[in-house]
């Protein structure tokens, strides 16, 4: 495996910086991670070395205002700019490698910009695989959200820990004293941020109906952060016939660093296999409708 990293430039000149896995022989497809609110591409360990020693060439970046990029933490504009830098951050990877099917996985809110890319361009990417994605409700009190939408037009800037308790990410300890300690983790959202999130929300809950590109869900039973329900009724709205949703039991918001993650990987894995082989089972569309399963450590 060889590991890399490097900057990109993103919505109007931001400094975006970036990571890379390349396999050692044949690369069957790009993986582009995406992570959540106050992590950065950094923490995926677990899907990278699961992922690039079966083929895969895995991208992770940094959002503005993330990790090693720059821009205020835990701030942003507008939500375009995320599509922005997604869109830049797509094209850097195709000249890095040139004709590779590509799969955006999203965790939390990278899940959210995910989703919103996929609909607005449905024939950009060959599939859309969420983790624990950011839908319906959430785990922040009603009076930080009341703030955010208020301050959001009078002072877009104004900043507050989000009150995300850390016992929620997941069941590992190692994991929980590993983000404790890692100074490029916070807990900061600006209120134009939280109100960009959550009328984002709001519109890929309602264009649900409308998403084409091939869908993989996977959600901790146990999440209080994003809670499972709100992607189990997303799941349900959707028309798409190419879609799957697997719950773990007892994972909480990273079930991709929980104590149980190796069976996430074992359903990760598969469900890309089948969309780059595009077998008869994955191109009829017939049968990928209905998963749901549980799993316990």
């Amino acid at each position: 495996m060889q590991q890399s990293q490097g900057f990109l430039k993103g919505v109007e000149g931001l400094k975006l910086h970036y990571q890379s896995w390349q396999p050692d022989h044949h690369t069957q497809a790009v993986v582009i991670l995406l992570h959540g609110l106050g992590s950065h591409s950094g923490r995926f360990n677990n899907i990278v070395q699961y992922l690039v020693p079966a083929g895969y060439r895995v991208y992770a970046l940094d959002l503005r205002g993330h990790g090693r990029s720059a821009g205020l933490r835990g701030h942003l504009n507008h939500w375009a700019e995320f599509r922005g830098d997604l869109s830049h951050f797509l094209s850097l990877i195709d000249e890095q490698c040139p004709n590779c099917p590509r799969f955006v996985l999203g965790h939390s809110l990278g899940g959210m910009i995910a989703l919103d890319y996929g609909l607005r361009f449905p024939t950009a990417l060959q599939g859309i695989i969420t983790i624990a994605p950011a839908l319906g409700l959430n785990g922040i009190s009603s009076t930080k959200l009341l703030l955010a939408n208020a301050f959001s037009q009078i002072a877009p800037r104004f900043r507050l820990k989000v009150g995300i308790d850390l016992e929620a990410i997941s069941r590992d300890q190692a994991v929980l004293n590993s983000c404790a300690q890692d100074p490029l983790v916070h807990s900061i959202a600006s209120a134009r941020f939280g109100s960009e999130l959550f009328k984002t929300i709001a519109w890929v809950e309602s264009q649900a109906a409308n998403l084409q590109v091939p869908l993989l869900i996977l959600h901790g039973g146990d999440d209080s952060i994003a809670h499972p329900e709100g992607s189990r009724i997303f799941f349900e709205q959707l028309t798409l016939l190419d879609k799957e949703r697997y719950e773990y039991l007892g994972s909480r918001h990273a079930p991709h660093n929980d104590i149980n993650y190796e069976q996430l990987m074992v359903d990760l894995e598969k469900w890309l296999n089948c969309h780059l082989d595009r077998t008869e089972l994955c191109s009829s569309g017939k049968t990928l409708e209905t998963l749901l399963s549980t799993y316990s450590p």
